[in-house]
């Protein structure tokens, strides 16, 4: 029990480190290689940040645990949206001002309603994994086309003004092995946290659902959580809100379509009927925070309404702590 919670502790603290210097060591490669500061920001970042949730989902996939594979996933794109944008709209309300941002909500909302559709029936299957895999590139080609006729669009100067003091003469030898060594502590890392959560989960006679919903959800967001916050503190309002979209997309598409393609992923009635129902509530919320139809050309998440996330994030917390409880008598 102890070996195992200190497994968890020490697996999500590199997994958070390593995920941060992976980023910036690919952030500064491609800035090196004058790659578009747009597309930097859409797929780098949004995208980089959620390597903890790809690498944990995928080795649980392998270990036939279905349960941790999709509640990393899925309790993920929750703890995205009611609690990082909670917080980071109560530290500054948000403006959604780019319009690459606002055509990437309605893209969230239909993979998400997709995503729903295929848990429906009880199974991730092959076959699902393969379609969520195949929206990913379609999405990957269509951010690359987006960048390439929005060069300027609000996101992309908000990362040129937070990327401006990187040192174009930094070796690139240097940064390949920093990357390089960065992603083998994200994969060995993720592998003691999957370890010491399929051990707890065993310890308490718990759903193992459960773990990754919570502890394993929580803890691979961090990237997400610090970057959000930073770009928050910066009034980088397109940069906070991007690296979630951006994140929860992947999250749905890459980590999920790979975990099935992996291994089937069998889904318990709570999924659909609990995880899911709360997913696309939430990200249906944020579609609506984001538009303002017929009030404004900008949307906005205000401090009312991230207070309203946050308090989501709560009641959903202690509804998934209830029921375990519950199943446990």
């Amino acid at each position: 029990m102890l070996l195992a919670s200190c497994a968890i502790v020490f697996g999500l603290l590199v997994l958070f480190w390593s995920a941060d210097q992976f980023v910036i060591a690919a952030v500064r490669i491609a800035w090196q290689a004058r790659i578009s500061p747009l597309l930097i920001g859409m797929l780098i970042i949004g995208f980089g940040t959620s390597l903890p949730e790809l690498l944990v989902s995928a080795l649980a996939a392998g270990q036939a645990n279905a349960g941790l594979a999709l509640g990393n996933a899925f309790g993920s794109n929750i703890t995205n949206i009611a609690l990082i944008l909670g917080l980071t709209a109560l530290i500054h309300p948000i403006r959604v001002q780019s319009g690459i941002l606002r055509r990437e909500l309605p893209v969230l909302t239909v993979v998400t309603l997709l995503a729903a559709a295929l848990v429906f029936d009880g199974e991730i299957s092959r076959l699902d994994g393969a379609v969520l895999l195949a929206g990913f590139g379609i999405f990957l080609g269509w951010s690359i086309w987006q960048a390439s006729r929005n060069p300027d669009d609000s996101l992309g100067q908000e990362l040129t003004s937070d990327r401006a003091g990187i040192n174009p003469d930094q070796s690139r030898l240097r940064l390949w092995l920093r990357a390089a060594g960065a992603l083998t502590l994200l994969v060995g890392s993720s592998r003691i946290l999957v370890w010491g959560a399929i051990e707890i989960a065993h310890y308490f006679q718990i759903d193992d659902l459960f773990i990754g919903l919570t502890i394993v959800a929580l803890g691979t967001s961090l990237p997400e959580l610090a970057s959000s916050l930073a770009a928050a503190r910066r009034h980088e309002h397109d940069l906070a809100l991007g690296n979630v979209i951006g994140s929860n997309i992947f999250n749905t598409l890459a980590v999920v379509g790979l975990a099935g393609l992996i291994r089937p992923l069998e889904c318990g009635a709570a999924v659909f009927w609990r995880d899911t129902i709360v997913m696309t509530g939430l990200t249906l919320s944020l579609f609506l925070f984001g538009y303002r139809f017929g009030r404004s050309s900008t949307g906005r998440i205000n401090r009312l309404e991230g207070s309203l996330l946050l308090i989501a994030w709560l009641a959903y917390t202690a509804w998934l702590v209830r029921s375990a409880l519950l199943t446990d008598r």
